[in-house]
């Protein structure tokens, strides 16, 4: 079995998450702030679909699904730049490798060493 000293010696992730999914810049996450957003099926098709974005846990679990499950339209539509930014250093942890990665290659203010 082959043995890896850290993340950038892994292969690359087989799922394919380019920058070509991700938004120019994070101001046109447009998405709500506030009230109830319920998640189209393909976003959301098992489990939980409406989501209260005063509740930190439902607004973390909703950015969750749309940042892993989500294309350039549903980021745009979904989530909202400021909102990404202030919960980044908790969402980066619920997120799988290649997906982190793509965010925070592709947007400096995400990164761990941006919130320092």
């Amino acid at each position: 079995m082959a043995e890896y000293r850290d993340e950038s010696d892994l292969p690359p992730s087989r799922w394919g998450y380019g920058a070509e999914r991700l938004p120019t810049t994070l101001d046109e996450l447009a998405g709500p702030k506030a009230g109830q957003v319920e998640l189209p099926l393909h976003l959301a098709w098992s489990g939980l679909r409406v989501f209260d974005m005063g509740d930190v846990k439902l607004l973390l679990g909703m950015y969750r699904i749309v940042l892993n499950n989500g294309l350039r339209d549903d980021f745009v539509q979904y989530l909202d730049g400021e909102l990404l930014v202030r919960n980044w250093p908790i969402l980066r942890k619920m997120l799988g490798r290649g997906v982190r990665r793509a965010w925070e290659e592709e947007f400096p203010e995400l990164r761990p060493s941006a919130a320092a």
